[in-house]
């Protein structure tokens, strides 16, 4: 049976307790601190609406080792066609990224409930935007965590051609600067495999985390200045 979440802070290791889709939990809340121990432990949250929150561990994982990304000659050609700006409009890429639509996929895991505890995570420093600006006009972005020296990709959009692709090379390209060691993609897909993500195990996903996941106020606290 999968376990039920209480009040207590905790969740079941998910080398030991996960079903076979990568179910770890249920329940409990969208705290910050429930979020960033999920975080720390390889765990993210995914449910729809009516569901309650389902806690997730996949095996396997997939990863973006940042030297690993494609940036071809096409796309990097097509950056200079974008203003790129960080952590200037969180609430209005999570926004997007829940309403774009998704190739057999009906509806958003991104459900009112998950924008309102992601937006305390961005108040609170750990969890930032990635935004692609045309004419001023906001056409694309991501946003995600941010744990120790990993960064843990939660979704993207584009409303015009590369929009969300060019966010992620300027991603890539800053976390190198901060030496992180990778990106966490969670599911496997098609297109993040294309720009150069792969699949791990489970058991490999959580030792690399464990070895640079601390998180520290300086750890968080992203340098902008220097973009």
């Amino acid at each position: 049976m999968i376990p039920r979440l209480t009040y207590q802070l905790s969740f079941p290791d998910p080398l030991r307790h996960t079903s076979e889709e990568g179910i770890v939990a249920y329940g409990g809340d969208l705290s910050p601190s429930r979020l960033m121990l999920a975080y720390r432990m390889g765990i993210f949250p995914w449910y729809s609406v009516n569901d309650p929150i389902l806690w997730w561990s996949p095996n396997p994982r997939l990863i973006l080792e940042l030297d690993d990304f494609k940036l071809n000659r096409s796309l990097r050609k097509k950056i200079p066609q974008f203003e790129i700006r960080f952590d200037s409009a969180f609430s209005e890429v999570i926004r997007e990224c829940a309403t774009a639509p998704r190739r057999g996929q009906n509806g958003s895991w991104i459900v009112p409930e998950m924008i309102e505890a992601y937006e305390n995570l961005h108040a609170l420093g750990y969890a930032h935007s990635v935004e692609t600006y045309q004419n001023g006009v906001l056409v694309g972005g991501l946003y995600g965590v941010s744990l120790g020296k990993v960064f843990c990709g939660e979704s993207m959009f584009a409303k015009v051609s590369d929009a969300s692709k060019v966010a992620l090379a300027v991603l890539v390209e800053y976390l190198k600067r901060l030496e992180f060691d990778f990106i966490d993609c969670q599911v496997p897909t098609e297109h993040l495999k294309s720009l150069g993500a792969k699949e791990i195990s489970r058991t490999v996903f959580l030792e690399r985390l464990a070895k640079t996941s601390v998180v520290s106020s300086e750890e968080t606290a992203w340098n902008l200045g220097n973009i």
